[in-house]
């Protein structure tokens, strides 16, 4: 057969396809490489110590979404964005960011503020599982002793649950706790080893079982930070004081004088306890700071409140002491930390942490991050509440939320002075 007539059109058209094949095969795998979607694990090595980081990220035609995990908790990025392979995550509510080089699958950088950075080594892809060892029963209460601590406390609770796969702890100070701490038993070290690394920072734990039931319980990244921890009954046996209840951390000095209050919102005007939507109400007066964790997990408790109660004479007042001044001059953080829990009750620029005690002068004791104050209608401190048992104690902060808003309705259904006698 006499060969086809020669098609130039169609030809060049074959050939345009053939190119841009080429060019797709070439680009697919190129874009792969370079775009951030995924899971990156590794480490951030702290003081020797090497602590866990999981960091999702999600590559977006309008920037870069992230978050850090840490065992069921996510701590997500406010914002994000990545331009010739640097990588920048803002955590706004803490005013930290990661700023990261990437190349490849591969993810160096930091994580924190101008003046505390933790290194980031991660790498994309699932870490390998390992097996995961068996290690002796310690789930349950446990009592830390800690001498005297700069809170005056002689203890610390421990609260742990074990399943076969994941180890989940949380110490509780008089002024919160640790937050979540995952991991599981090193057969290795004979001891198990729990961390987390979170839009509030990293922390790394040991417990180590001992033969005669105690625990030695290590703070890894700090040196001299090392404590034995019983069961309760052990420790009552061994006649070694309990925790510190956390109505008994701060007491008020006068019960007859009232708590009084006058500082300024964000916008500079000032909201005084003597304004008169504060008359015959009770007011729940929360001291804390943007930048402490514990203040973080109080908010959502202190909003659900303000909502259910308000309509009924709640009134909640935010009394924020910052750690820097600037962010009483510029409240990024603070705004960031409104934003981030939707707060609706109004948040005040008390001061500086130092200026604490300066400012609130009828406590005695006050120390604690947050510590809560609990007025009467007739602006008498009714109860005072130090620290704050966040979502990762289980059980402990189930029974604050309960205890915390039958306290709440208590002081409702009471009359004030005033509308006593006018009755």
């Amino acid at each position: 057969m006499p060969p086809e007539p020669f098609n130039s059109k169609e030809t060049t058209m074959n050939a345009r396809l053939v190119t841009f094949a080429s060019v797709l095969a070439f680009t697919l795998p190129a874009l792969g490489q370079s775009a951030l979607t995924g899971t990156w694990e590794g480490y951030s090595e702290i003081h020797g110590q090497k602590v866990p980081v999981k960091l999702e990220l999600k590559q977006e035609s309008n920037g870069v979404k992230g978050a850090f995990l840490s065992g069921p908790e996510r701590w997500e990025a406010t914002s994000g964005s990545a331009t010739d392979g640097n990588l920048v995550l803002s955590f706004d509510y803490f005013a930290r960011k990661v700023d990261a080089t990437v190349k490849g699958d591969d993810l160096t950088g930091t994580f924190g503020t101008a003046t505390t950075k933790y290194p980031l080594a991660l790498h994309r892809g699932a870490a390998a599982k390992s097996t995961v060892a068996k290690g002796p029963d310690i789930h349950g209460d446990w009592e830390i002793a800690v001498g005297t601590s700069t809170k005056g406390e002689s203890a610390w609770n421990m609260k742990i649950e074990q399943t076969p796969t994941l180890v989940k702890g949380a110490i509780l100070r008089i002024d919160g706790d640790t937050g979540g701490l995952y991991g599981n038993y090193d057969a290795e070290t004979k001891q198990y080893v729990l961390s987390h690394f979170t839009a509030a920072g990293p922390a790394l734990y040991t417990l180590k079982p001992q033969d005669d039931g105690t625990l030695v319980v290590t703070n890894a990244l700090k040196d001299d930070q090392q404590w034995t921890a019983r069961r309760p009954v052990d420790a009552r046996k061994e006649n070694l004081a309990p925790p510190t209840a956390t109505t008994e951390q701060t007491r008020w000095k006068d019960p007859a004088q009232p708590l009084s209050f006058s500082f300024p919102d964000l916008n500079g005007k000032t909201v005084s306890s003597k304004d008169p939507e504060f008359k015959d109400k009770v007011v729940l007066v929360a001291v804390g700071g943007s930048w402490c964790p514990n203040c973080h997990d109080e908010a959502p408790l202190l909003e659900s409140l303000y909502k259910k109660f308000h309509n009924k004479g709640l009134e909640v007042v935010s009394l924020t002491f910052e750690q820097d001044e600037d962010q009483l001059k510029n409240p990024v953080r603070v705004k960031a930390f409104i934003k981030r829990y939707n707060v609706t009750y109004p948040v005040l620029l008390a001061g500086t942490t130092d200026q604490l005690n300066e400012k609130i002068t009828g406590a005695e004791n006050l120390n604690c991050w947050p510590t809560s104050f609990f007025l009467d209608r007739d602006g008498k401190v009714r109860e005072i509440h130090a620290g704050f048992s966040g979502p990762a104690t289980g059980k402990a902060h189930e029974e604050l939320v309960k205890e915390t808003t039958e306290l709440v309705e208590k002081l409702l259904a009471e009359k004030s002075e005033t509308l006593k006698a006018s009755n």
